[in-house]
């Protein structure tokens, strides 16, 4: 059998902020067909197996249905599958709340954990994008349309999945369709049908009883003829459980048996009381209480079993339960004439390890606290409520309506059962892996703890800037400098927050990145200062030596080495040695400077001129007397010469070189030419030059960063002024 619910896609405003569509939208249906072969699980849980989305942008719910008809007293889980952007405006988007409801108190969503309604029957499934409601022992108050809702860290990050999912709780009905009298006996032909309010997924196969007994119908429908002593019953294949009430077909004086539950959880210890009514015109001469199989109780409880008959009902009692009481009970009656089928189905009963709980549901108006039980006895709602193991007057609900302080602990009691107190974290603890020394490429693991129930969620702080790691943990691989600092946590659950003290992370590293430089970068003149500076990157912080080259004994200690009164003998190649507890470096590059200096150079200069001058003035006697001679030998020819003389032909170079470096040959030149001999002393012309160089390694004057095992020169000179 196919049919096809319509499945509705449908638009609606996100609320707040976070993600708001520019209007809303009218909703549009379509209505989809499919078969439906359904399986007998599926029917357990009710789910008609239809998809329905609804989309928000990149805002989403998907539903598995539409729409779900369950059986009254069986199990139903509706699932979802949400979507929503992990980033808002540049910020994180992380969901921090996740519930169903289906209702509304002050136009607020409640929490279907919170509703005293469905107390001990609502669990939640829910993992990173789905969630899965489920809902047990359904009641027929249970039909509603069930909405899942979630907020995330954002402001106005809440959104609702809606339309929601339609739920329908049916019981089952024997109805008769067709019936006509018997012409001979007292008796009726009857058509009769098993009946549900909504419709169950295809194709379903049926049970059906008669006074107790199974019959080999299998069909929907049952056809046969019915006396006044018979009384029929059905129910869905293995769901015998969720049977419907009995019926006379022909008449009113058939014979019946109805028990008050058809299930019963308990916890083990206590005691519980199973019921059931029997009509018969006849006395009855026998009652019988047995397990399937057919199992007589009183061979196996007669020290704990009690058994209380009254007007046509008797109670099964059962003291200090234990799990193996677990089992479907069922009652009988015997008359003269008739007995009452073992085939149908009794009470079943679950006996369970007590696991009472506080649940902290979070709200609008704040926590919320609720007793809750994965078994509690239908209509048995009396609770006890402590703050501080004190008891709460006034308190006898499954959930608590009182405010709740954040600095106490809150537990409930059932059936003399005591939960375990919740309460917000208490003090945080932080400790980290490694004592001592923490040196660089390490690893290290900082732990935050914390006693809270439910238990703490934990996030990470370094400063006061939080870190994307979140959980008890923080693993800090191959450590950096750049990871010393001040680290905190934080621990927090639905009650409360607490923030741990600092824990302080010194990363300790031999020298690095060392860089040297000159100041001035300039000229330096004799008697003037210079600086030399050495840094680097350190910790714990490095004693700087400084040395020149060629000498075993430092020159002077510290970041900066001062040269003063500079003189020939400080020219030379200098470096820095950096070294602390973790290790030793030296600067990998050398500052050699070369030194020209004003008052040597001027001395220098004169003493040169006067070379000059006792040079000319040689010459000048030596023309003089050549003179004086070939006047004193008039009659004698003078030789002829291929060229010149020296003297005539070109001017005497002389060259001063003035170097004070011990690795280059870069020198300062003093050129000083003669010229030929004038009428006087004033018409002689001094021409000096000084030649200027200066090296530079970088385009940054006087510093450079070298790489491990480059070496540099740095030259500073002085250039001579002309007098």
């Amino acid at each position: 059998m196919s049919f096809g619910p319509n499945i509705c896609f449908s638009r609606q405003r996100l609320e707040g902020e976070a993600h708001p569509p520019s209007q809303n939208l009218n909703t549009s249906c379509h209505s989809s067909t499919g078969g439906a072969d359904m399986s007998s699980t599926a029917v357990a849980s009710g789910l008609i197996v239809f998809v329905l989305s609804v989309v928000q942008g990149e805002w989403t719910v998907t539903y598995s249905a539409t729409q779900i008809c369950a059986l009254k007293g069986s199990t139903v889980e509706i699932n979802c599958i949400y979507r929503y952007p992990f980033w808002v405006k540049d910020q994180d988007n992380e969901v921090e709340q996740t519930f169903w409801f289906a209702k509304l108190q002050n136009n607020e969503p409640v929490d279907l954990r919170t509703d005293s309604e469905y107390s001990g029957r609502v669990q939640y499934d829910c993992g990173q994008n789905d969630c899965t409601l489920r809902i047990t022992d359904l009641r027929e108050s249970d039909s509603a349309e069930y909405k899942f809702r979630f907020t995330t860290n954002q402001p106005g990050g809440k959104y609702t999945g809606s339309p929601g999912v339609t739920l329908s709780v049916t019981g089952l009905e024997v109805r008769v369709k067709r019936q006509s009298s018997c012409l001979v006996h007292k008796c009726s032909e009857s058509e009769l049908t098993c009946h549900s309010s909504c419709p169950l997924p295809r194709p379903l196969s049926y049970v059906w009883y008669r006074n107790g007994h199974i019959t080999t119908q299998e069909s929907q429908s049952f056809k046969g003829y019915f006396y006044s002593k018979d009384v029929i019953s059905c129910a869905v294949k293995n769901h015998e459980d969720s049977l419907s009430p009995s019926v006379c077909v022909y008449g009113e004086t058939c014979k019946k048996v109805n028990c008050d539950r058809r299930s019963i959880c308990a916890f083990k210890g206590s005691s519980v009381e199973i019921s059931c009514t029997y009509n018969s015109h006849a006395p009855a001469i026998d009652t019988v209480w047995f397990t399937r199989p057919h199992e007589p109780l009183e061979l196996e409880y007669s020290d704990r079993i009690e058994v209380l008959h009254t007007d046509r009902r008797s109670t099964l009692r059962i003291r200090d339960l234990t799990e193996t009481d677990s089992a479907q009970y069922c009652f009988i009656f015997r008359t003269r004439y008739f007995e009452w089928g073992n085939s149908y189905a009794g009470t079943t009963l679950t006996v369970t390890d007590p696991d009472l709980q506080v649940q902290v549901v979070w709200t609008s108006a704040g926590p919320k606290l609720v007793c809750h039980s994965s078994c509690f006895l239908s209509g048995s709602w009396f609770f006890t409520w402590y703050k501080n193991k004190n008891v709460i007057g006034g308190q006898t609900s499954p959930c608590f309506s009182g405010p709740v302080d954040p600095e106490g602990s809150y537990s409930c009691s059932y059936e003399g059962h005591h939960s375990a107190p919740v309460y917000a974290p208490t003090v945080v603890s932080l400790t980290v892996s490694l004592s001592g020394v923490i040196m660089e490429g390490r690893s290290i693991t900082l732990t935050c703890s914390s006693d809270a129930n439910p238990a703490a969620k934990y996030r990470w702080y370094k400063e006061d800037q939080i870190l994307v790691l979140k959980g008890p943990h923080l693993v800090l691989n191959n450590l950096r400098s750049s990871d010393s600092g001040q680290y905190h946590c934080t621990a927090e659950n639905e009650l409360g927050r607490r923030t741990s003290g600092n824990i302080s992370i010194n990363v300790e590293y031999p020298p690095k990145n060392i860089s040297v430089s000159v100041s001035p970068s300039a000229e330096m003149v004799e008697g003037s200062s210079v600086n030399l500076s050495c840094s680097s990157d350190a910790n714990p912080a490095a004693n700087i030596t400084w040395y020149k080259e060629g000498e075993d004994s430092p020159k002077a200690s510290g970041q900066i080495f001062t040269i003063t009164d500079l003189r020939p003998e400080h020219s030379g190649n200098y470096y820095c040695e950096v070294q602390n507890t973790r290790g030793r470096r030296r600067s990998a590059l050398y500052l050699t400077f070369r030194i020209s200096f004003w008052k040597s150079a001027a001395s220098r200069t004169i003493t040169a001129f006067l070379l000059v001058l006792i040079v000319l003035a040689v010459l000048l006697w030596i023309r003089r007397k050549k003179s004086f001679t070939q006047q004193h030998q008039p009659g004698e020819r003078p030789e002829l010469n291929e060229g010149p003389p020296a003297a005539e032909q070109q001017d005497d170079l002389h060259y001063s070189s003035i170097s004070f470096s011990q690795n280059q040959a870069d020198v300062v030149y003093s050129n000083i030419r003669a010229h030929p001999c004038r009428e006087t002393q004033d018409d002689w012309e001094e021409v000096e030059y000084s030649a200027v160089r200066y090296n530079k390694a970088s385009s940054a004057a006087g510093t450079r960063h070298p790489e491990d095992g480059e070496s540099f020169q740095l030259y500073s000179t002085v250039q001579k002024r002309s007098k």
